[in-house]
């Protein structure tokens, strides 16, 4: 498992694949780089494809504190320069959507173009603001009903038991410190500045019931593409890999 060091911290990651521009997947909150296998193996085929576990989340160092989507871009920019990999696609998940939109507006020069995939909430409203809040104090204090109840949130009632339960262990096996922190980095997200900074390509995958509407999209980041997947959750990147994948080969053909 190779590691590079930013900020003093090893960040895991693997690498495989050959061609440009090269892919960077970036998992969500309390996941980990498997997530993105189905497209990992995809554009491996053609492309070099890199996934990382983000600090504090699966081969990656655990500090105690530096969980903001600041420093997950920041780790990000440094896995780039040292993998001298050139530009490249940035893909995120729910959390990692917003840490590859957050690398885009920072370090411009290292992307070609971001994919965000269900990207968390980059505004929610008061009253969901206050519920993350709940959770992340009942976290840190050890409940994780809240926790629990969140992550079955992200399926369908007509989703794969198998990858609903796999999820679902992965994320609760995630130490209750850090997915306290994690969490209150993705509260604590400014996401309309963010956005409004970010100059790249931009697509935008959204899941069944999006966590940002597509027009609110349009309004934060006024070139983005947007995209819905059918029948699949959150997790659509692994309930519907097919479609993922197709809007990605789209977006790099047209967009990028």
């Amino acid at each position: 498992m190779p590691t590079i060091t930013s900020n003093g911290l090893d960040i895991a990651y693997d690498d495989h694949g050959s061609g440009e521009p090269a892919f960077v997947f970036v998992h969500g909150w309390t996941c980990d780089r498997s997530f993105f296998k189905p497209q990992a193996e995809h554009f491996g085929q053609r492309h070099r494809v890199i996934t990382v576990d983000l600090r504090g989340h699966g081969e990656s160092d655990r500090p105690g504190d530096g969980y903001s989507v600041a420093n997950y871009a920041s780790d990000l920019a440094e896995l780039i320069k040292q993998l001298n990999t050139g530009k490249v696609i940035a893909v995120g998940h729910s959390m990692g959507g917003q840490t590859v939109l957050q690398l885009a507006a920072d370090r411009p020069e290292l992307v070609a173009g971001i994919v965000m995939v269900d990207p968390a909430p980059l505004s929610p409203p008061p009253e969901a603001t206050e519920w993350l809040e709940g959770l992340v104090g009942a976290t840190a204090a050890g409940n994780n009903e809240p926790r629990a109840g969140l992550i079955d949130s992200f399926f369908l009632p007509a989703s794969d038991p198998q990858v609903h339960q796999r999820v679902k262990e992965t994320m609760l096996a995630s130490p209750n410190h850090i997915a306290a922190a994690a969490m209150q980095s993705v509260v604590d997200f400014d996401g309309p500045t963010v956005a409004g900074q970010c100059k790249v390509p931009a697509l935008n995958i959204a899941a069944a019931s999006p966590l940002n509407p597509p027009h609110m999209m349009q309004e934060w980041i006024p070139h983005v593409v947007n995209g819905q997947t059918v029948g699949a959750g959150h997790f659509n990147h692994l309930e519907a890999p097919v479609q993922v994948n197709a809007m990605i080969e789209a977006f790099l053909e047209h967009y990028v």
